[in-house]
């Protein structure tokens, strides 16, 4: 996924992705990629909430 098209996900979704990502260990760059753009958006606070809701 290009940096244009996460711009275009929700902060929501986005989120959801970097976990998935890492749930399923997909490349470090990929997974850089989307961290970029959560730091971008200062929404690093939601990793820890998406967390606690998940269980």
């Amino acid at each position: 996924m290009c940096d244009s098209g996460m711009k275009q996900l929700s902060d929501s979704l986005l989120i959801q992705s970097y976990h998935k990502a890492i749930e399923l260990n997909l490349s470090k760059e990929f997974i850089d990629q989307i961290k970029r753009e959560i730091q971008k958006r200062s929404i690093q606070h939601l990793i820890e909430d998406y967390i606690f809701q998940v269980g």
